[in-house]
């Protein structure tokens, strides 16, 4: 019993039944002008449903009453946008009076009955009532009393639940409408996916750093070394930090601008890096790196900085040629090192699949690989 009465406790009955009411105010306004034509109200609904913007009004109203406390992305409270759209709103606008006219009957007419009831059984026959016009007083009459009050609670809560389930489809977001939202969702699992390597790149980056440069300072036990060394080992860490920060940043501030990363412009910081931590850099840049668009030149430093790192790495103090080239639409960057053994280092990550994936994600490819007797990785990426 109480579970069935358990929708009398909720405001969300309440308020379906005031969205049910909301049409009923337009309807009654109209009878006091005409009452010969009860149907104008539901015609005149048709031009006004193909408004774009009665399509947002319906929206922001259906998720007030029918879905109070929640925002339902199955109701969209977005303008029409195709005929389509339109289409849909004036259906909706019209099965809303419909049940308007159904909830306003009910909720008139039912309480009335259960009252007449009472009365017959009280010994008066009403004359308004058609269905107990011709009843005979009775004092059994009382006990039907209650029915009509439990169809007028079946119809206030059936209703509300078919007029919410109506919004859902008539409402709903529409195929152009889904995929946006599809792709607003591939964005924010792309950026999330870019935060993570930005992180694995600059961080992991500086950890190999660090440790090189102290264990080649240990290994050498040259006190001029060594202090070379700790101050490589300290600029890393600033240069980490300054990007931890960044990326941070992005996590606290979605709308923050990513133009404050560093680019390939800042290569130099990366090369002076490796070579403080013993590797025999040749680099070599070849056309204008500053005309290179942001996000090109952004994932060809987080490649460049990952392909240093792993020689790093995996091997070590070892010469290290790099080529930058920019021409005919296209950034070239190439980094190469021969190929030693396997020296043992801070874990193995997915350096090398990040590279495929920057390159990939820009429409470019890279080439990760041995060749000729080298270790190549190989990105081109298009400026365009």
């Amino acid at each position: 019993m109480a579970r069935f009465l358990r929708p009398l406790l909720r405001g969300t009955t309440y308020t379906r039944l005031l969205h049910l009411w909301v049409p009923m105010l337009i309807v009654s306004i109209w009878m006091f002008i005409d009452t010969s034509m009860p149907y104008v109200p539901a015609l005149v609904l048709v031009p006004v449903g193909l408004i774009p913007a009665v399509r947002i009004g319906e929206g922001v109203q259906a998720q007030l009453l029918l879905t109070p406390g929640q925002q339902d992305p199955s109701i969209s409270v977005a303008p029409s946008v195709t005929w389509r759209d339109r289409g849909r709103t004036v259906l909706w606008l019209e099965a809303r009076m419909a049940l308007g006219w159904v909830t306003a009957g009910a909720c008139v007419w039912l309480p009335i009955i259960s009252f007449q009831l009472i009365e017959v059984a009280r010994g008066r026959v009403p004359d308004d009532v058609l269905v107990l016009k011709e009843a005979t007083p009775n004092g059994w009459y009382a006990l039907l009393a209650p029915l009509p009050l439990i169809a007028l609670y079946a119809a206030v809560v059936g209703l509300g639940e078919l007029t919410t389930s109506l919004a859902r489809k008539l409402l709903g977001p529409s195929r152009a409408e889904q995929l946006a939202a599809l792709e607003e969702r591939t964005e924010q699992l792309l950026e999330r996916t870019r935060i993570a390597r930005e992180l694995h790149d600059s961080i992991g980056h500086a950890l190999t750093v660090a440790v090189v440069q102290a264990g080649a300072a240990r290994a050498a036990g040259d006190p001029e070394f060594t202090e070379r060394a700790l101050g490589a080992i300290e600029e890393t860490g600033r240069a980490a930090l300054e990007d931890l920060e960044r990326v941070l940043g992005v996590l606290r501030e979605a709308e923050r601008p990513v133009s404050s990363r560093p680019t390939l412009v800042d290569a130099d910081r990366l090369l002076e890096s490796a070579r403080a931590s013993g590797a025999k850099v040749d680099a070599e840049v070849t056309g204008p790196l500053e005309t290179v668009s942001g996000p090109v030149s952004r994932e060809g430093y987080r490649i460049l900085q990952e392909a240093l790192t792993n020689v790093l790495r995996h091997a070590g103090s070892v010469p290290v040629r790099v080529r930058i080239r920019v021409a005919d639409g296209t950034l070239d960057l190439e980094v190469r090192n021969p190929l030693t053994a396997a020296i043992p280092g801070p874990g193995r990550g997915s350096g090398l699949r990040g590279i495929r994936e920057r390159a990939a994600l820009l429409g470019g490819r890279a080439h990760t690989g041995p060749d000729e007797g080298d270790w190549q990785v190989h990105a081109e990426l298009p400026l365009g």
